[in-house]
């Protein structure tokens, strides 16, 4: 074989492996690539059993019950709402009717949260809350709920 043809198959050969890296990459992240799903979203179509997601919505309002170093309440997207668990120490902008994201699994009806993420500021909201504000018809000029 000639120098020319060895160092065009070599090329194609390593195209070939990083094109085969690239594809199982997104086939790994392909479930990841959502930031959350809203209440709707998981009570229409619910994941697997003890499979780790994100939930996001706004905190229903009177829904948040404090027991020792647990904490229950419930994430709406103004359609539906899911239960959630959990136990520690909430971010200190965690309120009623403001935007959370919660990561952990759904164990019989009720979101088993390991993490929570409030918002940072009176005027952020993630894209995807303020989506499902609009689409629900619930959304407020200015940025906020």
């Amino acid at each position: 074989m000639r120098p020319k043809h060895r160092r065009l198959s070599l090329i194609l050969s390593a195209l070939l492996a990083l094109g085969a890296a690239v594809a199982v990459s997104l086939t790994a992240l392909r479930d990841n690539l959502v930031f959350f799903f809203g209440p709707t979203e998981v009570l229409a179509k619910p994941p697997a059993a003890e499979k780790r997601f994100r939930l996001g919505g706004l905190v229903e309002e009177g829904s948040v019950q404090r027991q020792g170093a647990e904490i229950r309440f419930r994430v709406t997207d103004t359609v539906n709402a899911i239960p959630v668990v959990y136990r520690g120490i909430l971010p200190d902008l965690f309120r009623e009717k403001q935007g959370v994201v919660a990561e952990g699994h759904l164990r019989e009806g009720v979101f088993v949260a390991a993490s929570v993420l409030a918002k940072h500021d009176e005027t952020y909201m993630p894209r995807e809350v303020a989506d499902a504000l609009k689409k629900a018809g619930h959304w407020k000029e200015g940025g906020g709920s």
